[in-house]
C-alpha cells in the first residue's frame, strides 16, 4: 500500500484547536536559533536562582515534549495514544546525577516502569541509559581499557548488578527493554555490557535491545558483528537504530583531542548508513528485532517498501516505528492507522530536573536541517483545513 505522511486530519487528530496553536507558537520559536540560544540562558539562570518559572515551562515546552511528572500523570495521554493505535514508552528523563542513590533510584525507576509494561498493552518496553546506572567516568574508562582501582572494580560489578536486574525482570516478565546509547567515548562499555544481557535473556526472542547510532561511520560494521556472534552462539540481537544525538560534541572532542571523527561526513552518509543498517536488519530478521528510531519520513518510507516487497506483516512484532513525543506526529500516526507498529517516547520527570532533556529538544530542532519548517508546515496544513470543515 502507499504510504501518505500528509493526513494532518490524522496526524493531529488528538490535538485541540489550543494545542495546535501552542505546538506552532513553539515550532516557530524553536526555528529561531539565536531565541533559542537565548532562551536557554535564560532558563538556566532562572533555575539556578529558584524564580518562579516552572508553571509557565509547564503550560508550554514542558507539555508539548513531555507527559508528565511521574508515571500516573503521563496515563492520560498514554491512554489517548492508545486509542489510536500509538504505545508509549516511558523514559525517566532526568540526567546528570552521578552518585550512588541516584543510580539505585534510576534502577528503581525503570523496574517499577516493567510493571507497567506488564500491565498496559499501551506500553510495550520499558527503557534506561547507561549513565543512568552508573558513572560516565567509569564507563569511559573501562572503554579505553585502563586499570580499575578496587573500589572501582566494585562500582563496575554494581553497574552490572542493575542491568542483570532490570534485564532479568524484563524476561521474566516477557516484556522488552531498550538500552539507550550515549557518547563515543563510553559506548564500548555500554555496548560489552548488553551484548552479554543478550546473550543470557534474548535466547528465544529479542528482550534486550541495544542501540546503534547511525551517524557512526563504525555501527554497520557493528551491527554486523553482533549479528554474527548471536548466529554462532544462537540468541536474539534487538537493535534501536537511530541517527544520534551528540553530533558537536562528538566532532568538537575529536578535534580537540586530534583523533578522526567517528561521525559521518555528512548527512547524506549519515541517511545511507541507517537506510544500510536497517536493510542488514531486514535481510536477517529471523535473528534480529528492530526498533526504528527515527523522525525521516524517507527512511521510514523505504522500511515500509522493504516490508511490502518481502511480504511481512504491517504488525509484525519484530519491526516497530518509534519518535518523540511531541514531534513527528504525521510519522507516527499514520504508520498506526495504516496497521504498524508505532511508538512514542514519553519523557516524564520533576519539570526543573528535565530542563536538560528538553533544552537538547529545541538545540536539536533548531540545528537538524528542515524538521522544524516540516513541523510548522504540517501544523500550519491542520489549523487551515480546520478553518475550512467550521
Amino acid at each position: 500500500m502507499h504510504m501518505n505522511f500528509e493526513n494532518t486530519a490524522i496526524a493531529f487528530d488528538l490535538k485541540t484547536d489550543s494545542e495546535l496553536e501552542r505546538a506552532y507558537f513553539l515550532f516557530k520559536l524553536i526555528a529561531n536559533e539565536p531565541l533559542v540560544r537565548i532562551g536557554t540562558a535564560v532558563t538556566n539562570f532562572a533555575i539556578k536562582a529558584h524564580l518562579p518559572i516552572e508553571g509557565l515551562i509547564r503550560a508550554t515546552v514542558f507539555d508539548h515534549f513531555c507527559g508528565g511528572t511521574h508515571e500516573e500523570d503521563c496515563m492520560p495521554i498514554i491512554d489517548k495514544m492508545f486509542e489510536k493505535g500509538v504505545c508509549s514508552i516511558l523514559d525517566y528523563s532526568v540526567e546528570g546525577k552521578e552518585i550512588e542513590d541516584q543510580f539505585d533510584f534510576a534502577l528503581q525507576k525503570t523496574l517499577e516502569v516493567l510493571d507497567f509494561v506488564k500491565e498496559k498493552d499501551a506500553i510495550p518496553f520499558a527503557v534506561f541509559k547507561p549513565t543512568g546506572f552508573g558513572r560516565f567516568e567509569l564507563y569511559q574508562k573501562v572503554s579505553e581499557n585502563k586499570p580499575l582501582t578496587e573500589d572501582e572494580k566494585a562500582e563496575w560489578q554494581r553497574i552490572i548488578d542493575r542491568y542483570h536486574q532490570v534485564c532479568k525482570k524484563a524476561f521474566d516478565l516477557d516484556v522488552s527493554l531498550l538500552i539507550d546509547a550515549e557518547e563515543s567515548w563510553m559506548q564500548e562499555a555500554a555496548d560489552d555490557i548488553a551484548l552479554h544481557m543478550m546473550r543470557r535473556y534474548n535466547r528465544e526472542k529479542a528482550v534486550v535491545f541495544n542501540t546503534a547510532q547511525m551517524y557512526r561511520w563504525d555501527r554497520l560494521a557493528y551491527i554486523q558483528e553482533i549479528h554474527e556472534i548471536a548466529s554462532q552462539e544462537d540468541f536474539v540481537v534487538g537493535l534501536k537504530v537511530v541517527r544520534g544525538a551528540y553530533m558537536e560534541k562528538e566532532n568538537e572532542r575529536a578535534e580537540e583531542l586530534g583523533y578522526k571523527s567517528p561521525i559521518c561526513t555528512s548527512k547524506q552518509a549519515t541517511d545511507e548508513n541507517f537506510d544500510a543498517a536497517i536493510a542488514f536488519m531486514m535481510e536477517n530478521l529471523e535473528r534480529m528485532a528492530i526498533f526504528a528510531g527515527t523522525h525521516n519520513e524517507l527512511s521510514s518510507l523505504k522500511l515500509v517498501e522493504q516490508m511490502v516487497d518481502m511480504k511481512i506483516a504491517n504488525n509484525n512484532p519484530k519491526i516497530w516505528f518509534g519518535q518523540l513525543f511531541g514531534m513527528s506526529d504525521h510519522i507516527t500516526y499514520n504508520l498506526s492507522n495504516a496497521g504498524y507498529n508505532a511508538a512514542k517516547y514519553v519523557p516524564y520527570g520533576p519539570v526543573k530536573d528535565v530542563m536538560p532533556y528538553l533544552i537538547r529538544r529545541a538545540e536539536e530542532n533548531t540545528s537538524v536541517a528542515g524538521q522544524t519548517t516540516r513541523e510548522l508546515s504540517l501544523l500550519k496544513k491542520e489549523k487551515e483545513r480546520r478553518k475550512l470543515d467550521i
